[in-house]
């Protein structure tokens, strides 16, 4: 390809648009155009890199058996509905996309397609004899986003690949999930990205366990935690450890005392010589179910922890039976809305009386008591009196008499001592989600009855994985991991091209002859070249290849007539003044082709 052909257009000036680094290169490099929020035209360069990953991972799964398909894209809402998804994923905060069609049927554009390929395996696939299939897609998915920013991070309109496997039993399904956590491990690892596979919490998507894949980076919205000797990382929604131990309160005649205005923690320590670890915080939150009902729940959790609410809403979800749209603190608003004043906040117990909410216009009236395993070993503690400017001292869970759904809905952090060995501790990075893949079990086939006969000729529900890469996610990752002052740096297997040649004057023959000469070459050799054939000054064209970031830089410049040239790596900065020869075995060698 020549750069007079490419309809390369670069900016200097960063966009007002793009936050972070990565959205700024693609921006200034050509590799993209911004049509509205969160959907972007990919330019030719992004395309090729794009199919360059879309490759690679094609080449891995099917190394591993999977098939390859292409699914619908407009989906029925009747699939979502009996999967239970549909209020989930479209009211509210809901993130599909949902349209009418002519005859007035309800259709989604597919975030995810569980529910179409579970439908479509059922009416395929009847016996164990066809089990097990792994089958998967890449194509683009759609997702309105809340807020969509990042560029491809996090866009409404964006390239997945989406894989589903289908077997006769849980052991043939974790066999699966094994390999292709190993698929995934080799095909990040040919992009040439630094990743770490961490467990996560499976989400809106469900399942008895999942991984995340991420691309560490500073600019990540996910916070990893990882154990000092890398034998464990999660997700900080999904991290488990072991906290500091408290300082104990010890026993004495339980009394309450008197706390005007000492509605946090930091202020009941402040003015009480108490510690946070001998307090039971207690906080309410409202949580919204998938059937419009709003229950108010009662946390306790040890004073110096924090609630992780993603754990706090599978508890819930897992207690109710029903998928959590929505979890958030109790405000003073709500309270008024409700047409109460009686909920002291800042001063509640656990054992805050169901009374209370007799006459709530909305919520359900009773409220949903979870204590974190923080608090349940506790002989003496601290916590509220449930009446405005009082606390309790020295109470018990035997004084306190309520009962409690115990459970671990606290927040890991950083320093906590880790699971699989208390002398390691956990330390903290940012990542970006690029795969994740899923043990999803029996969810969707028995809320979609899909079934196969097993061996001994009975109806058993399919168990299903499910296995995700974000296409152009990836790519943008790629260049938040690779860059420098100057622009991308492109890993070798995923650059747009391989090679740029550069004409530094392209008035001079001899510098024309010779750059036309190596990329004819290179072409011939399958290397692939762009030929920088512009009419510009040789400092443009410097400055657009280190932004747009091809590995390999040859220029054709004052020593043509000698047959010399400068060979630039764009990683190591390093350069070159080389003969042809010496360019060519080079090059043979970083390529692994025989000698040009």
């Amino acid at each position: 390809m020549r750069v007079s052909r490419l309809m390369l257009i670069t900016l200097r000036d960063v966009p007002s648009e793009a936050d972070i680094i990565s959205h700024q290169l693609l921006l200034r490099g050509g590799f993209i155009k911004r049509l509205a929020g969160g959907i972007y035209a990919y330019m030719p360069l992004l395309w090729k890199v794009l199919k360059k990953i879309t490759l690679i991972v094609e080449e891995e799964l099917t190394n591993k058996g999977c098939l390859q398909t292409l699914l619908p894209q407009l989906q029925p809402s009747e699939l979502w509905e009996k999967s239970g998804r549909w209020k989930s994923y479209t009211e509210g905060e809901g993130i599909m996309f949902s349209l009418k069609d002519r005859q007035g049927k309800e259709l989604g554009l597919g975030p995810t397609h569980e529910e179409v390929i579970t439908k479509i395996i059922s009416q395929t696939i009847h016996s164990y004899k066809q089990l097990p299939i792994n089958i998967f897609q890449i194509q683009t998915k759609f997702r309105d986003e809340i807020r969509p920013r990042f560029g491809l991070m996090r866009s409404r309109e964006f390239i997945m690949k989406d894989a589903y496997s289908f077997h006769s039993n849980e052991n043939d399904l974790k066999l699966t999930y094994s390999e292709m956590r190993n698929a995934y491990q080799n095909i990040f690892t040919r992009c040439g990205l630094d990743f770490v596979c961490v467990d996560a919490d499976s989400g809106a998507i469900g399942g008895a366990a999942s991984q995340e894949f991420m691309v560490t980076a500073e600019s990540g919205e996910d916070l990893i935690l990882t154990s000092t000797d890398g034998k464990y990382g999660a997700n900080q929604e999904k991290a488990v450890s072991i906290m500091e131990e408290g300082k104990s309160l010890d026993k004495n005649k339980p009394s309450i005392i008197q706390t005007p205005s000492q509605k946090t923690i930091e202020e009941l320590c402040k003015y009480n010589n108490f510690h946070p670890s001998q307090i039971v915080k207690v906080i309410a939150y409202l949580a919204t179910s998938d059937d419009n009902e709003i229950h108010p729940v009662l946390v306790s959790i040890r004073g110096d922890q924090e609630v992780n609410t993603v754990k706090l809403s599978n508890e819930i979800s897992y207690k109710l039976k029903r998928t959590i749209l929505d979890i958030r603190v109790i405000s003073k608003e709500d309270i008024q809305k409700q047409g109460m004043t009686n909920i002291p906040l800042g001063f509640i117990g656990p054992d805050l009386s169901d009374k209370l909410l007799s006459k709530a216009k909305d919520w359900k009236k009773n409220f949903i008591r979870l204590a974190d395993n923080s608090v349940k070993d506790l002989k003496s503690f601290i916590c509220g009196n449930n009446i405005k400017d009082e606390h309790r001292i020295f109470y018990n869970w035997t004084l306190i008499n309520t009962e409690q759904h115990i459970c671990n809905i606290r927040k890991a952090k950083p320093g906590d001592r880790c699971i699989h060995d208390k002398t390691q501790k956990l330390q903290e990075c940012r990542g970006i989600e690029i795969g994740h893949i899923f043990q999803l079990g029996t969810k969707y086939s028995k809320s979609l009855n899909a079934t196969f006969t097993n061996e001994k000729g009975i109806e058993d529900p399919f168990w299903m994985g499910c296995y995700g890469i974000g296409i152009s996610r990836l790519a943008q990752a790629a260049v938040e991991q690779n860059h420098d002052d100057l622009g991308i740096i492109w890993p070798t297997s995923i650059a747009p091209f391989e090679v740029i040649i550069i004409i530094a004057n392209i008035k001079n023959t001899d510098q024309k002859n010779i750059a036309e000469e190596i990329y004819q070459k290179l072409i011939k050799y399958r290397v692939d070249a762009l030929l920088d054939d512009r009419d510009e000054r040789a400092g443009i064209k410097f400055k657009d290849a280190d932004l747009i970031g091809i590995p390999w830089r040859i220029v054709a410049g004052r020593e043509a007539s000698s047959g010399l040239v400068e060979l630039h790596n764009r990683k190591t900065k390093t350069t070159e003044s080389l003969d042809l020869n010496s360019v060519f075995k080079k090059l043979s060698e970083e390529f692994n082709i025989e000698k040009l």
